[in-house]
């Protein structure tokens, strides 16, 4: 891996290492983080690349080829892949979701019941289309939102078990006997819309989604270090990951020896089952920055990136006026939300240094990237501790890393 001198590249060098110490006095030599791995570039070259902390408990430091579960950070690459083939004419954005997964046909908007009592629904004022199911505005919602009686459903029926007994195909068929939370882009709610995204691109492109992302995506753009399922040959390098426990602290959650990752899935998860490494996930950001081209290898147009980090969301508003996530992986003033990714759309609401059409998203092992188009820079942040609310991290990351631009 090559570095670049930073101040050759408009950055700060000490300003840059400060952050390293930042990272070590607040969260490693504090046990909040087990380890933590950041790498900014600009204009594709690396200017900055520090880790820190063990990969495993009690065993070696993490380094460029350690591997981490970046959940959510699955979301844009699935949302790539439906461009592609909305590109290749497809499907379009406004293709009712039911036109591709006949299991949605019918669906209805809650209108009462749950909780051991039929569900009540009513007529959705417009169908689900696929720009809602990219953009979160579909009417769908995660298990462990713990807000509606559609979500308690979820967790009744487990609904999202990867390792259950429900495919792709299963799990869609599951999904479309349950009522949307609101009539299809009236609201915000983050979701299992991208789980949905990927039965899309299965169906449509008529390969397992795996196979579509590793044969379409993966192998053009040299990311040969991102999967579902951890090869075994690659196993040694999947690090340790931990959750918060209320009056616990941190426990571990997946032990790498016993990965639930070194597991093929049943229920492939193309809105957070992918592991990848900095190093790979920055060729991804590469690829974006570069209007979907990489080393040669083109797997999106360049106006096509461009309407996927647009705000999407109705009338040009924000998360703060249509959200109704408990959890979310972003600030919501001054933040939309485009095809795939949030994008900043007024940094002065969103309070942090940043660019008016900066894209990013993370995941829930507190993982993170961003990608500024204006300042040609992008961040690939990895750890691995849920839930990724629980420190401010990144923001202070985003924070450090534009005051060390010059």
């Amino acid at each position: 891996m090559k570095i670049a001198k930073p101040g050759k590249h408009g950055f700060d060098a000490a300003r840059l290492a400060a952050i390293d110490t930042f990272l070590k006095d607040r969260y490693i030599d504090t046990g909040r983080l087990p380890n933590a791995q950041l790498l900014v570039a600009r204009d594709g070259e690396i200017v900055h690349f520090s880790s820190q902390g063990s990969a495993r408990e009690g065993g070696a430091g993490i380094d460029e080829t350690s591997l981490f579960r970046i959940a959510s950070m699955t979301k844009p690459i699935t949302s790539v892949a439906f461009m592609m083939l909305l590109e290749e004419a497809k499907v379009a954005l406004d293709t009712p979701l039911h036109h591709v997964l006949p299991e949605f046909k019918g669906v209805g908007v809650y209108a009462g019941g749950g909780g051991g009592v039929p569900f009540v629904t009513r007529r959705p004022a417009e169908p689900v289309r696929m720009v809602d199911v990219l953009r979160h505005t579909a009417g769908f919602t995660y298990s462990f939102q713990n807000r509606s009686n559609v979500d308690a459903a979820h967790r009744e029926l487990k609904l999202e078990n990867w390792h259950g007994t429900r495919d792709l195909d299963g799990f869609v068929a599951e999904l479309g006997k349950l009522p949307l939370e609101y009539d299809p882009g009236t609201q915000w709610n983050y979701s299992v819309a991208t789980d949905v995204l990927g039965a899309v691109v299965q169906r449509v492109s008529g390969m397992p989604l795996a196979d579509f992302l590793h044969d379409r995506l993966f192998t053009p753009l040299g990311m040969d270090d991102t999967f579902f399922t951890v090869p075994e040959g690659k196993r040694d390098r999947l690090t340790d990951c931990y959750t918060l426990a209320p009056g616990k602290g941190r426990v571990m959650y997946d032990r790498a020896d016993d990965s639930a990752w070194s597991r093929p899935f049943n229920l492939v998860s193309g809105g957070g089952g992918l592991v990848s490494t900095a190093l790979d996930y920055h060729r991804f950001c590469r690829m974006c920055l570069n209007g979907g081209e990489l080393d040669g290898a083109r797997v999106l147009g360049r106006k096509t990136l461009e309407l996927m980090t647009q705000n999407h969301l109705p009338g040009g508003q924000d998360l703060s006026q249509m959200s109704k996530s408990l959890f979310s992986e972003t600030q919501n003033a001054g933040t939309g939300f485009g095809l795939g990714f949030a994008v900043t759309i007024d940094p002065a609401r969103s309070m942090m240094p940043g660019s008016v059409g900066e894209y990013y998203w993370g995941g829930m092992f507190s993982t993170a990237f961003f990608v500024d188009p204006v300042e040609r820079v992008d961040m690939v942040f990895m750890t691995q501790l849920s839930p990724s609310m629980t420190y401010p991290i990144r923001r202070e990351l985003k924070t450090m890393i534009y005051a060390a631009m010059t």
